[in-house]
């Protein structure tokens, strides 16, 4: 009898190669007689291009070629919309941008040459600041646009008025949540070259090879089927690696030297200063809310506004941006809702998908707001969350019901449980007797599965099944990203479990978009519900033609998940989201009274997963999402001053270490099935890291009485609020004198 394998923590199909060495990253990869690109990038963050003299760079030996925008066949790219230019021609608009590729026998070389090139420059304005860049008669980022708001997006639902008219409490808030920079473990790298039947190579690792494939052929004007893109295992990505940063760089290389009768591998690493400026980093938001509740509890209306950094072109903030508002209210029912959210072009570094995708904004702002609703009406937190919270048919401010699989109030009870918070929530307060304060903090969030509001979401899977009587083999061919999440690992499972065969006589391939097809991206925590629906449903038809005497058998079958609307533009109603993904947490923190120091404790993590295919797996995405999202509310701090950075490398952002993390993280896996996901699974990576920062803040004032409106919280912010409050300043709103009022969009 064939033992489960769903629900098994088995072990990581990856984990001897990687632990022993034999894994290539990016950086690995070698090919004979391979030559060494670097490149120019800007040092304006927004300024007329006069010239750019490459004279001298060329006189230098063993330097083979330097690319320009002239050497690009069509100079646009970009993820959703193309306005990113490979190579900028006229005009730089931030200092991501790149002026030229300098190609040579070895890195030394190509370094000496790029440093030669003089490019003479005419400043224009600089604008960083979104809410300054969205006023009429601002300098245009983009010319050929009528103003910088990028996209807007609302849902108006009910009678505000109305609402905050029965509302015993109303509290209001502005909050802003920070850049901030996904710190993976390798920065980008790969080799570009081509292939023996003439296409372009590029080997690198992303989040989606099949669109980084499409975005090139654009690019270079060449057929899809001649471009090719095969991705190695990633250092980590959290959604940095979803926009292009070498694919494109290194395919032009190739064929451009090919064009030039030299056919050479080209291979391009960069350091982690040019990884710094050279991928975005999570969207700034400035969020303006006002909350009304009865005495009771229950929520009345909520109104909110958001204006996001979208940075310098547009990557995936749209995308971004309709997130924040379609999850602006909490995973609460709400009925009456109006939310406004502008995504703004500035001079900023590009913003883009960063792990959360817009959840983490919006959540910070609803659940600071709950949490300071809780205080106005002498309610506990948990109490007033459970009176809200979503249930199944419950009405979403889209004004569509929610998905069936709702488990925010089985996330909500079994965290609170967990935690022992009937005693701690009794108290929620922490002095002791020392200079050490100890306090709680709680918070509760959704997010999405999958792509959403009308995009086309798919993906497609191959099942080959070999052997005679008995299935010997079976081959899985997907292009789903490994990026660390196991991806591989899940659908090995997936397919064993359907096929009744063991795990160990599965193999997945994911690498080569000239062999396995499309399933998307690695983002949206979307490849366990997508990815494994389509392997499913795969296995079933290959083991239903095995039955019929097929050998081998060889299915491939495309999975589409239920249709999602885009937004009504006079109300916002649609069906936004096929599937959600709820989390609780709740965290304790130990604030130094003397040094402000703020120390994470402890953290009660509560993850509806639908159905646990793999128990270790989730573990470790629960305590790294953890990790992640301290890192966010209490230490990184990526600083842009005039459109230029002053946080350059790691040595200037301070991550997380073993010495910062919390002294336990107890994981709470909750299973409420998700009808539509294969076995009940959902997704869960980015619904880990998305609810933290509310949590501490929460924490915080629960042991100061203080609250904060803004993130990092770092020990000087403390100790200079903790230094105020006692002197008696006005009001104990810390770090809000900093905000300019946020606009009526």
């Amino acid at each position: 009898m064939q033992r489960k394998i769903i629900g098994q923590s088995v072990t990581r199909s990856d984990v001897w190669d990687k632990v022993t060495g034999k894994t290539l990253f990016p950086g690995d990869l070698y090919m004979e007689g391979m030559l060494y690109a670097k490149v120019l990038w800007s040092e304006r963050p927004h300024a007329k291009i006069l010239s750019m003299d490459i004279t001298e760079a060329e006189k230098v030996p063993g330097v083979a070629a330097i690319l320009t925008a002239e050497d690009v066949p069509c100079n646009e790219y970009g993820l959703v919309f193309n306005d990113q230019p490979a190579l900028n021609k006229d005009k730089v608009r931030s200092v991501m941008d790149r002026l030229a590729i300098v190609i040579a026998e070895d890195e030394r070389t190509a370094k000496k040459a790029r440093d030669l090139i003089k490019v003479e420059y005419e400043d224009l304005p600089v604008l960083t600041d979104p809410r300054q860049a969205m006023k009429e008669g601002a300098v245009l980022i983009h010319e050929d646009r009528k103003d910088n708001i990028l996209a807007y997006c609302k849902i108006h639902k009910g009678d505000l008025e109305k609402g905050f008219a029965e509302a015993d409490v109303v509290v209001e808030g502005e909050y802003f949540t920070p850049h901030a920079e996904h710190a993976y473990l390798q920065p980008e790298a790969g080799l570009g070259y081509i292939d023996d039947q003439g296409r372009v190579v590029v080997h690198t690792t992303g989040q989606w090879a099949h669109d980084d494939g499409q975005q090139i052929a654009h690019m270079l004007q060449l057929p899809k089927d001649q471009i090719r893109v095969i991705y190695t295992p990633a250092g980590g990505a959290f959604g940095g690696r979803e926009d292009m940063s070498v694919q494109h760089l290194l395919a032009l290389a190739a064929w451009r030297l090919d064009k030039l009768g030299v056919r050479r591998p080209v291979k391009m690493v960069w350091d982690r200063k040019e990884s710094f400026r050279g991928h975005h980093k999570r969207h700034p938001c400035y969020m303006k809310y006002k909350t009304g509740a009865t005495k009771d509890g229950k929520l009345t209306a909520i109104e909110a506004e958001f204006i996001a950094d979208a940075g310098a072109c547009a990557s995936s903030s749209s995308a971004v941006l309709a997130n924040v508002v379609t999850l602006a209210t909490g995973p609460y029912e709400v009925p009456n809702v109006k939310v406004d959210g502008c995504a703004v072009y500035t001079n900023n570094l590009p913003a883009g998908a960063v792990r959360g995708f817009g959840a983490p904004q919006a959540i910070f702002g609803s659940e600071m707001q709950m949490a300071k609703l809780a205080e106005a009406l002498n309610m506990d937190p948990v109490m007033l969350r459970m009176k809200n919270v979503l249930g199944e048919g419950s009405i979403l401010a889209t004004q569509t019901v929610v998905p069936e699989g709702v488990g925010i109030r089985q996330t909500l009870v079994e965290v609170a449980e967990e935690a022992g918070w009937t005693d701690k929530g009794s108290q929620r307060t922490g002095e002791t007797a020392s200079h050490v304060r100890h306090g709680v903090g709680v918070a509760c969030g959704w997010k999405n599965v999958g792509y959403s509001l009308g995009f086309p979401e798919q993906a497609t899977a191959i099942a080959e099944l070999y052997g005679n009587e008995d299935i010997e083999k079976a081959v899985i061919k997907i292009g789903a990203a490994e990026v660390g999440q196991g991806v591989m690992t899940i659908l090995g499972q997936i397919a064993a479990e359907t096929l009744g065969i063991p795990y160990e006589r599965v193999g997945v391939v994911n690498d080569d978009t000239s062999v396995v097809p499309g399933a998307g991206s690695a983002s949206a925590s979307r490849h366990a519900f997508m990815s494994g629906n389509a392997v499913k449903f795969a296995c079933l038809e290959a083991l239903q033609a095995w039955r019929e005497g097929q050998r081998p058998a060889i299915v491939q079958h495309q999975y589409r998940p239920p249709r999602t609307t885009p937004f009504d533009p006079d109300t916002g109603e649609c069906f936004p989201h096929f599937s959600y993904g709820y989390a609780t947490q709740i965290a304790e923190v130990g604030v130094d009274m003397e040094t402000g120091e703020v120390k994470l404790t402890r953290v009660y993590a509560a993850q509806d997963v639908g159905k646990a295919l793999n128990p270790q797996l989730i573990e470790g995405q629960i305590e790294g999402g953890v990790v992640q999202a301290q890192g966010w509310t209490l230490l990184e701090d990526f600083i842009q001053q005039g459109g230029c950075l002053k946080t350059k490398s790691l040595a200037d952002y301070l991550i997380p270490t073993v010495w910062d993390v919390p002294n336990e993280i107890v994981s709470v896996i909750v299973e409420v099935a998700d009808p539509q996901g294969p076995y009940g699974a959902r997704g869960v990576g980015e619904m880990t890291m998305m609810l933290l920062a509310p949590a501490i803040l929460d924490a915080i004032h629960n042991a100061t009485g203080i609250w904060f409106s803004r993130i990092p919280v770092k020990a000087e912010d403390v100790l200079l609020a903790l230094k105020a409050k006692k002197k008696g300043a006005e009001g104990t709103e810390a770090s809000e004198g900093s905000h300019q009022p946020l606009q009526t969009l």
